[in-house]
C-alpha cells in the first residue's frame, strides 16, 4: 500500500514547509506529491523551489505560471508579490545557474497528472491552473456536475487553500468531521478532495495543512510553524505588503 503525502500552496512560506516536511518524516510516506503554487506572497521562493524539486512530482500553480508570464486577475499586492517573486528567482543570490535550474523547473511542470483512478491538479478537473472549486459551488449543481464528470474516483486539488472533501452528491466535508481520514475504498465513489494550504491557510486556522492518503482513506494533517518569524520576514521586504503576513497569524 502506497502512502503518499499531498501538499500544496507553499506560496514561498519557507518556514511553513520545513515545519510541514518535518512533520511528513513520521507518516512513513512513500512519495511527496506537491499541487502547486510553491511560490508567490512568501519571503522565500527560491529556497521553497529547491524543496519542491526533491519532491516525486508537483503541479504547475497559477503563481508559478504568473512568475514566467504575466499574471492575470491578481489583486494588487498578489501582483506585486509575484513580480518581486520573478526578480529573486531571475536574479538569485546563489548565481545565474542557480536560477536558470529553477526557471527551467517551473517550465517542465505539468497542469496536471492523471495516474487512472487519480487526478492530481491545482485548480479543478475542468481548468487544472486557474479554476477555483469553493465550499458554496456545491450549490451550483451545473458546475459540480460537469467537474465530476471528469472525475473517475478521486481528484486532489489546491488553489482555494481550505482543506476538505467534495462529495458527488454535493455536500463539503470538512476536516474536522473526517475523524481519522474520510473513507475511500469504494471505488465507485467520486470525490474532490481540497488538501488546503501548506503557506497560507484561509479556513480561520494559521496552521498548515496537508494530506496523507494511502489507497484507503485520506487523513488531513494540521502542522504548527512558526508564524512570526514568516510575518518578520515579510516585513523586512519593502515590495512585499505587510498584510500578506499578517493575514497568516488568522489563518485567512
Amino acid at each position: 500500500m502506497t502512502r503518499t503525502a499531498i501538499i500544496s500552496d507553499i506560496h514561498g512560506n519557507l518556514v511553513a514547509l520545513e515545519a510541514v516536511l518535518e512533520d511528513i518524516k513520521g507518516q512513513n510516506v512513500d512519495r511527496i506529491v506537491c499541487l502547486g503554487d510553491v511560490i508567490g506572497y512568501g519571503p522565500d521562493p527560491c529556497a521553497c523551489l529547491d524543496h519542491a524539486m526533491t519532491f516525486d512530482c508537483c503541479i504547475l500553480g497559477n503563481h508559478d505560471s504568473s512568475a514566467l508570464f504575466d499574471p492575470e486577475g491578481f489583486n494588487v499586492a498578489a501582483e506585486q508579490a509575484i513580480f518581486w517573486t520573478r526578480a529573486q528567482i531571475e536574479c538569485g543570490a546563489d548565481g545565474p545557474d542557480a536560477s536558470r535550474r529553477r526557471m527551467q523547473y517551473i517550465c517542465q511542470l505539468p497542469r496536471m497528472i492523471d495516474e487512472g483512478n487519480i487526478l492530481l491538479v491545482h485548480g479543478s478537473p475542468r481548468g487544472p491552473t486557474n479554476e477555483y472549486v469553493f465550499p458554496e459551488d456545491t450549490q451550483n449543481i451545473k458546475k459540480m456536475e460537469k467537474l465530476f464528470s471528469l472525475v473517475s474516483h478521486l481528484c486532489f486539488q489546491g488553489h482555494t487553500h481550505v482543506p476538505g472533501v467534495f462529495t458527488a452528491d454535493l455536500r463539503f466535508v470538512r476536516p474536522v468531521d473526517t475523524g481519522a481520514g474520510y473513507d475511500v475504498t469504494d471505488r465507485s465513489q467520486r470525490l474532490m478532495i481540497n488538501v488546503g494550504s501548506v503557506g497560507q491557510p484561509r479556513d480561520c486556522d494559521p496552521r498548515s495543512c496537508y494530506v496523507i492518503y494511502d489507497e484507503e482513506r485520506v487523513e488531513f494533517r494540521r502542522v504548527e510553524y512558526d508564524v512570526e518569524k514568516t510575518v518578520a520576514a515579510i516585513e523586512a521586504e519593502p515590495e512585499l505588503d505587510d498584510f500578506l503576513g499578517y493575514r497568516l497569524r488568522e489563518g485567512r
